[in-house]
């Protein structure tokens, strides 16, 4: 099955939780698909949020692999347990060491996935790299899935997205949907 109907399919069986995500889907789908190919070429995703989804990075890491999954462990690592210092950097020279260090760290690639403002500095970091992923608040930006940091429903949103890309994950690693 291709990914935009399965995403239709799924989004109409989880009740109301994404109900506002099917007129999205046609945003969501290819963006998602594009990104989980390199997922199942092997290449890691380095987590960045901003300051204001600290939780949400936390969910995200503890429940991607959470126990009793059925998957094998998927390669989704924070930025800030590889590089502590994270909140130093300050200039694109900066984050090009980082991009440096990384590309040692894992010579067949990795995937910035972006949760949060355009406007944090973290941003940059993702901006900096094609091959990233975003869910970006406030900016429509070029491998980007959009939300309003002003939206009420926010936080919800988020959590219902993980969702949706936790099952995408699944449906792609179990033959579900082709990429």
């Amino acid at each position: 099955m291709d990914l935009i109907k399965w995403s239709l399919d799924a989004i109409r069986s989880s009740s109301k939780e994404l109900s506002w995500m099917e007129e999205r889907r046609l945003e969501w789908a290819p963006l998602l698909a594009s990104r989980l190919r390199y997922l199942i070429d092997g290449a890691p995703f380095i987590v960045i949020c901003d300051e204001d989804r600290d939780w949400f990075e936390n969910y995200f890491l503890r429940s991607i692999n959470r126990k009793g999954s059925h998957r094998p462990i998927l390669p989704f690592i924070s930025l800030k347990s590889l590089y502590p210092r994270l909140n130093d950097i300050n200039s694109k020279e900066e984050i090009s060491l980082l991009d440096d260090m990384l590309s040692i760290a894992f010579p067949n690639g990795f995937v910035y996935f972006y949760i949060g403002k355009s406007s944090s500095k973290l941003c940059a970091i993702a901006k900096n790299r094609t091959s990233s992923y975003m869910w970006l608040f406030d900016e429509q930006a070029e491998n980007s899935f959009y939300l309003s940091s002003t939206d009420e429903n926010l936080d919800f949103k988020l959590l219902s997205m993980f969702r949706l890309f936790d099952r995408t994950i699944d449906a792609v690693l179990f033959g579900q949907v082709e990429l």
